[in-house]
């Protein structure tokens, strides 16, 4: 591949929670559906809308009675993630088919490089064909493809036409089709980017891609070159299969049911974070020295504060007292709405340092118990005390997956 053309695929599942409902579920199929979260508990956000729903004007994270409102006869439907998961691995399984190196980008999306294969599936296009018609054949949804000379070409060329769309964009294609488009639109450019572009004159692509680099390199950093770069399609970067396998990151945050205006009611909830937090970090073979910690209110203004701890560690209590003396120092005591904790700066975790003024290792030995008992009978077999009050969220999210039911 080096130096040579390049062949890379993105394949989009169109409204993948919703499809695979009225796929499984004929009664659904050609009506409106939003899979959505439970607005009793405060998750009540869309997480999916059918494509009969977005005709309607429903968006994806519109809240539920916002939906309602444009579409009174959607039908709402829970998520269940671990069937979206069990899709999304077998749609995986099968790109693998057509080459080895697939990236899964997200639950819905994947990246495949098809540089080499040609020989055995025909050029982007064809190839891109025969994939999109064997997952509808094989699972019932339909996706949408783009293929393009690298990455970033692939993904904005599948968002081109949906749903079912295949489309191909070359190099060539940059300044008729790419640079007209807001910027916004461009690939790594979130709300707070668009807002210095703005800021700076840059309304499309095609502005950025025309601004001085060594300005945006000035005002941004290393982002500000990768994004002019962006901006004249073009990207290095390799189709990555092993791209998940290294956490960054373990973290957690929940939505609370409702406004936690008290310490203790805070406390109890970090508490449970943190446990959440140790807990994934152990069994992913994971200690880490940073905690963060995420706090949003009522107004949806969000606090975002890290603080690094003086040894490793992935002990819920260790991870809580950090999480505490962030709070206290941070809190500015308004209601809360949404809590959560983040362990980073990760290494293997190797073993424990022992410490003569504390009971790490005996801390250590208590926290292998709980996780041996979880793995045998459930999350709910054995927790705090302190989770049978009312402040707690562990009952409700227990067993879940990103918060939503199984």
């Amino acid at each position: 591949m080096k130096g040579g053309r390049r062949t890379v695929l993105l394949a989009d599942m169109n409204a993948f929670y919703a499809s695979i409902e009225q796929m499984l579920c004929p009664d659904l199929r050609g009506k409106p559906v939003i899979v959505c979260g439970d607005p009793a508990r405060r998750h009540g956000i869309v997480l999916a809308a059918s494509y009969e729903a977005k005709a309607c004007g429903v968006e994806t994270a519109m809240s539920v009675s916002q939906a309602k409102e444009v579409c009174p006869s959607a039908r709402l439907i829970p998520p269940r993630m671990a069937t979206y998961v069990q899709m999304s691995v077998r749609i995986v399984h099968l790109l693998k088919e057509y080459s080895p190196l697939v990236e899964p980008f997200s639950i819905d999306e994947a990246f495949v490089e098809l540089t080499g294969c040609e020989t055995l599936f025909g050029d982007g296009k064809t190839a891109a064909r025969t994939i999109q018609r064997r997952i509808h054949d094989e699972t019932g949804i339909h996706c949408s493809i783009g293929v393009g000379p690298n990455k970033l070409l692939a993904k904005m060329a599948a968002g081109w036409e949906k749903p079912r769309g295949l489309t191909v964009w070359t190099n060539a294609d940059v300044p008729r089709k790419l640079w007209p488009l807001p910027v916004a639109k461009l690939f790594g450019v979130g709300r707070r980017m668009e807002h210095h572009f703005h800021r700076m004159g840059i309304r499309t692509i095609g502005d950025l891609a025309h601004t001085d680099p060594d300005l945006l390199h000035h005002r941004f950093g290393v982002i500000g070159r990768v994004l002019f770069e962006s901006a004249h399609g073009r990207d290095p970067s390799p189709v990555d299969p092993c791209s998940l396998d290294g956490s960054k990151s373990i973290g957690h945050q929940f939505t609370l049911p409702r406004d936690y205006e008290r310490e203790p009611e805070i406390r109890l909830v970090l508490r449970e974070l943190a446990e959440e937090v140790a807990g994934r970090a152990r069994k992913t073979g994971y200690t880490g020295k940073t905690v963060s910690l995420t706090l949003k209110g009522t107004a949806f203004d969000s606090l975002h504060r890290s603080l690094t701890m003086p040894e490793p560690s992935n002990i819920g209590r260790a991870l809580f007292q950090t999480a505490m003396r962030l709070l206290h120092r941070h809190w500015n005591y308004r209601p809360i709405r949404l809590v959560g904790i983040t362990l980073s700066n990760l290494k293997p975790d190797h073993g424990t340092q022992l410490n003569l003024f504390q009971p790490i290792d005996k801390e250590r030995r208590l926290a292998d118990a709980v996780d041996a008992i979880r793995d045998k009978y459930g999350t709910r077999s054995i927790f705090l005390a302190q989770s049978l009050s009312d402040a707690s969220v562990f009952s409700d999210r227990a067993g879940k997956i990103g918060g939503h039911h199984r």
